[in-house]
């Protein structure tokens, strides 16, 4: 799958996009956060505060408990605000 980092995720991170393909035990976007965060430091620092992260799948606002069986792109970002 393809996971996108937009805004400050992607400037902790360090990239905007890469292939992935996680373990079968990440079965969620939160799954999938936890995963990340164990990557390196910069995903540590990045993710941090899973809560206030969040995601996109197929470009489909979504809630970190949503599955992510068959997802072709993730995308995560922190929250908008107006303007």
């Amino acid at each position: 799958m393809k996971v996108l980092y937009f805004a400050w995720v992607r400037e902790r991170v360090g990239k905007a996009e890469e292939a992935l393909d996680p373990p079968p035990a990440v079965a969620t976007v939160a799954d999938l956060i936890a995963w990340l965060s164990q990557r390196g430091e910069e995903y540590a620092y990045a993710f941090e505060k899973p809560k206030v992260i969040r995601a996109a799948i197929d470009r489909m606002h979504v809630n970190q408990d949503t599955a992510i069986a068959g997802a072709r792109e993730i995308a995560f970002f922190p929250p908008m605000t107006g303007g």
